[in-house]
């Protein structure tokens, strides 16, 4: 019996691909609660750019990992309180919030680096028994770029009128046929 991902296919996408990351993301912290460690996965994508670049702006880094301003701004805020990351006014535009990670974010930050290259190799491995997995982070990327280009929304609307186009002229015709031949008689 097919499960419900494979009957609904692309219908379903988006919550396959949330459960998909819900598990990663669990899986991923339950490696940092048995190591101890006091981090959470979806930190990540924020801490990596900090310890692979001192400082960033918030707008750079909500720019950068394409989320909103406001989302980068709680994640920093949360942070903050942990004592990982600081903020100061940026030199040159005092409007700019300036970040970077505190001695005890960089501390942490050497800690995660042996996890992080487990990760990598875990799904190199995974990859390597599984070729198809390959093709995921591309086709993720593509599907990335075309909407960036053209909304989900957008394409979705862009059907629908147009089949509501088809079956509009479809109705037509077999209007214009039935007058035909009425006409006809």
């Amino acid at each position: 019996m097919a499960s419900i991902y494979e009957d609904l296919g692309f219908l379903i996408l988006g919550s396959r691909l949330r459960r998909m990351s819900e598990y990663f993301l669990a899986e991923v912290n339950s490696v940092y609660q048995h190591l101890e460690l006091p981090f959470e996965a979806s930190w990540f994508p924020l801490f990596y750019l900090l310890a692979k670049e001192k400082e960033r702006s918030i707008r750079q880094v909500a720019d950068e990992l394409m989320t909103s301003h406001s989302a980068i701004s709680q994640l920093v805020t949360k942070l903050k309180e942990k004592g990982l990351i600081k903020s100061f006014a940026d030199a040159k535009d005092k409007r700019v919030q300036m970040i970077t990670l505190t001695t005890k974010g960089t501390q942490l930050k050497n800690k995660l680096l042996p996890i992080w290259d487990g990760i990598s190799k875990s799904m190199q491995v995974m990859e390597a028994s599984y070729p198809e997995v390959a093709h995921f982070l591309p086709a993720i990327a593509k599907l990335e770029q075309h909407f960036e280009a053209q909304s989900l929304s957008s394409i979705i609307v862009d059907e629908v009128e147009k089949d509501k186009g088809n079956k509009k002229g479809a109705a037509l015709t077999t209007v214009t046929k039935k007058a035909k031949v009425n006409g006809r008689k």
